[in-house]
């Protein structure tokens, strides 16, 4: 790592000396009260009072044996609820990111429905490349494709906050690749919530809180109740609604407007989110019939880019000043999973499900134009200077469903110390995508749509067909299409020596798109003393082409790389755009996973591990760069000189990109764990811990199926960039928390490492340093069920670095005052929050 400038290295020095000093401190501390409480305190009570704290039984991972976190022969954390609750965010994927280090979840703006449903990712890797499971089944991706220059472009992940927080009894993550254990996606990990399943109280919580700009105000109220039913049922419900007022970090702009002012909207959107969910069971006979599954409709209100009182796609009568369009957006998603699980013989047992789950997402832009439309000749006579203002601009919709059979118990083979643990099964999964077309004055060309009528605008070139800000999907975009696959798995694990434990697994899949794929996995853990164990494993893994990926295509409106308004293709994979470049029809991305670690637990109340690992991945499917065509003076009239021009003019966009196989990348890190609990002889408690995540991606290869564009047009060096160093490389989390009484004190800092992006300024690289923030959340426990909480999150007002003025023009003269295509932690600086949690 290069800490070239004094300052930047004197600061990661300083922040590393704390990392180590912590975890020298905890150990020290270790040390002293190993010998105490040995000779204080009975050995099966330190063993019951570990049990409790470090030893909850986790459920991902291995279908044939519950581990604990310690035991476990994989990487795995669990965030209980009382983390969850204490983070002061409501969000579920910014309550990952604070608490878990090897997730990032990145802050976007202006950048069409990604401001809403933003990537959650997992070791720095792509969004698509974490599986997340509810209950231990898989869910359903978003609807929205990633099509601006973000985290995660071109990616289609899990829209991880369609989850309400009220719902969730913990939250178990599993650091490995685990392709081969449940299927496409699970490259860089697997995240598995878990929901409640109380009934013997109801559960109420209030939160009000806002910036210290005194804008992004939040408020939230929700409601976990349960009840039982017949012979031991049982069914939890929640309701959830969540309110967040927007936040606008944007500077004046000093380019467009005289007198400066401030022209965009730069943050986080307004958003309104509601929630339904339900997690149940009834015995019936030897079994159980389970179900859970809910329902949320989030609605947001954000904003594109500026459009000058001078500018062709802008309609002086309408809009004297410019104007800003307005991106409206409704996400819509509902699941509902049920099945039987219950056992064969005293050895195995059996689990039949359904799980169904669908997320929708609908575009309307308001406080827009079809230019086209308002200059268009009237037959009668001048102009028709007609147009909506407000437009439906189209829809995209995901659905799978997946069918499970699944078996686990324990056959005795005389192999080991003991049986050997088996999980085999058999999985039916088919996908469906669907977008939606706008209205016709959202995409068309004036009101027939035909090139040949000349429309000019207000400057006397051509004016711009569709709705400013968000074009709608066009009838030539509409699809309705889908494929299926089908998967046969087997897990068997083993204690081998009372030492040495081993599991393998294997999985085959076959698409209906793409063809068939094996994959295998290969795991051991050697325990040297009950205090002391090394662990490994290796993988081989595949992620299918997304059907998002594989059918998506639109005309959006971007910025170029000289910050000008550019129509931009997104071609549809195997189409005639992308055969005329020659680029190939998707196929799947390959990886190879491996990891090595050791877990420690020198004393009753302290636990370390450390696991490094490495994850080669070929073929990655990405965003190809904006594909421009060559300046028209280098044609000399002949487009046989131009083979981009020629591809383009008759499509009538200035740039085209589209998915395809174009790199390899290789992902190597090392995961931290560090906590430590301290009893005190009065009651107090205080709990330490110390995390963090070393994370480094490299684009290894770049290459391309075309002639016309070589590897470094295909995929240039800005997307690199945004792969390599667009997520934190380092992301230290250092907690207290401190029990006395009725009051429960937490202290947080989060350590996200420096990033980088050049998408809109090629050439240039800009960076923004790392920063500490410090979270603090206060509680008062009234009695067992009332609670309240005052807190602060980032609570020294900590921003991002600024954009470099001078490096960075034209964007920081526009009113971009802070990171744009990255930014690991956002801009709105401090924030506090009022909770108050009542159950009765």
């Amino acid at each position: 790592m290069n800490y070239a400038h004094p300052a930047r290295r004197a600061a990661a020095l300083t922040r590393n000396a704390l990392a180590i000093a912590l975890l020298v401190a905890l150990t020290a501390h270790a040390d002293e009260t190993t010998t105490a409480d040995a000779a204080a305190q009975d050995p099966s009570q330190d063993e019951a009072r570990s049990a409790q704290q470090l030893g909850t039984i986790t459920v991902t991972g291995s279908r044939a044996k519950g581990h604990t976190v310690q035991d476990s022969p994989t990487p795995i954390d669990q965030i209980g609820r009382e983390a969850l609750r204490s983070s002061g965010s409501l969000e579920v994927g910014k309550l990952l990111q604070t608490l878990e280090p090897s997730v990032n979840f990145s802050t976007t703006f202006i950048s069409d429905g990604t401001d809403i449903i933003r990537p959650v990712t997992l070791r720095g890797l792509g969004p698509d490349q974490v599986l997340v499971l509810i209950n231990g089944k898989r869910r359903h991706q978003q609807a929205l494709v990633n099509v601006q220059q973000t985290v995660g472009r071109g990616s289609a992940g899990t829209d991880i906050n369609a989850i309400p927080e009220s719902m969730i009894d913990h939250i178990e993550v599993l650091r490995d690749g685990a392709a081969a254990q449940y299927g496409s996606d699970a490259i860089g990990g697997v995240v598995n919530i878990i929901l409640k399943k109380q009934t013997d109280e109801t559960q109420t919580s209030w939160q009000w809180g806002q910036t210290y700009e005194g804008d992004g105000e939040t408020y939230s109220g929700s409601v976990n109740t349960g009840f039982k039913f017949g012979d031991g049922g049982y069914n939890n419900l929640s309701l959830e609604y969540r309110h967040r007022d927007e936040t606008n970090r944007a500077g004046k702009d000093e380019l467009r407007v005289d007198p400066p002012r401030v022209t965009q909207r730069i943050g986080d959107p307004i958003a309104k989110d509601l929630y339904f969910w339900l997690n149940g069971g009834l015995p019936l006979g030897p079994g159980e019939l389970y179900w859970f599954g809910g329902a949320s409709r989030r609605k947001g209100d954000s904003s594109g880019f500026f459009r000058t009182a001078g500018d062709g796609r802008t309609v002086p009568d309408l809009y004297p000043n410019g104007f800003l369009p307005n991106l409206l957006t409704k996400t819509t998603d509902g699941s509902l999973a049920a099945g039987f699980r219950g056992p064969v013989n005293d050895a195995w047992t059996y689990d039949v499900s359904l799980n169904w789950g669908r997320n929708k997402f609908d575009f309307h832009e308001g406080n827009s134009v079809n230019v086209s439309w308002w200059y268009e000749p009237n037959p009668a006579g001048g102009i028709y200077a007609q147009s909506p203002t407000t437009m439906f601009t189209g829809g995209l919709a995901y659905d799978q469903t997946t069918f499970d059979v699944d078996f686990k118990g324990s056959a005795d083979w005389g192999i080991g110390t003991g049986p050997v643990y088996i999980g085999t099964g058999f999985e039916y999964r088919d996908e469906n995508y669907e977008i939606t077309p706008g209205e016709p004055a959202s995409w068309a060309y004036g009101r027939t749509n035909n090139r040949a009528i000349q429309i000019l605008d207000q400057t006397g070139g051509i004016a711009a067909p569709g709705a400013q800000g968000f074009p709608g999907f066009t009838p030539e975009t509409a699809v309705d299409d889908g494929r299926d696959n089908v998967a046969l798995y087997i897990d068997a694990e083993n204690q081998l020596t009372d030492r040495f434990l081993a599991s393998a697994a294997a999985r085959w899949e076959h698409y209906s798109d793409f063809g068939s794929t094996l994959t295998g996995k290969l795991t051991g853990r050697f325990d040297f003393t009950p205090q002391f164990a090394v662990r490994g494993t290796i993988a081989n893994g595949f992620r299918a082409p997304g059907v998002q990926q594989a059918l998506y295509s639109q005309v959006s409106t971007n910025l170029n790389a000289a910050g000008v308004l550019t129509d931009t293709l997104t071609a549809r994979q195997d189409s005639a755009v992308t055969h005329a470049f020659g680029i190939q029809p998707l196929r799947e991305e390959t990886s190879v996973n491996g990891s090595l670690g050791i877990v420690a637990q020198p004393a009753d109340h302290t636990r370390f591990t450390a696991d490094v690992y490495r994850i080669n991945i070929d073929n990655r499917i990405i965003f190809s760069s904006n594909i421009a065509p060559e300046d028209a003076a280098t044609c000399n009239a002949d487009l046989s000189n131009c083979p981009i021009r020629r591809i383009l003019d008759p499509l009538h966009v200035g740039q085209v990109l589209f998915f395809t196989n174009a790199i390899d990348t290789r992902t190597t890190g090392l995961d931290l764990v560090v906590e430590h609990d301290i009893p005190f002889d009065n009651g107090d408690e205080l709990t330490l811990s110390a995390d963090a995540n070393f994370s480094h991606t490299k684009v290894t290869r770049r290459k391309s199926q075309s002639s016309i564009l070589p590897p470094n047009v295909l995929f240039d060096d800005t997307q690199v960039t945004l792969v390599e160093k667009g997520q934190p490389r380092e992301h230290y989390v250092l907690s207290a928390d401190y029990k006395r009484g009725a009051w429960d004190v937490t202290g947080r800092a989060n350590y996200f490492g420096s990033v980088e992006g050049q998408g809109f300024t090629p050439g240039i690289i800009q960076e923004w340093g790392g920063k500490w923030l410090f979270d603090l959340n206060v509680a008062y426990n009234f009695n067992q069920n009332a609670r309240l909480s005052v807190g602060g999150s980032n609570i020294f007002d900590t921003y991002p670095d600024k954009w470099d003025r001078t490096n960075g023009f034209p964007f920081p003269q526009l009113g971009f005052t802070y990171c744009w295509e990255t930014c690991p932690f956002g801009i709105n600086g401090g924030s506090y929050y009022v909770r108050l949690d009542y159950d009765f």
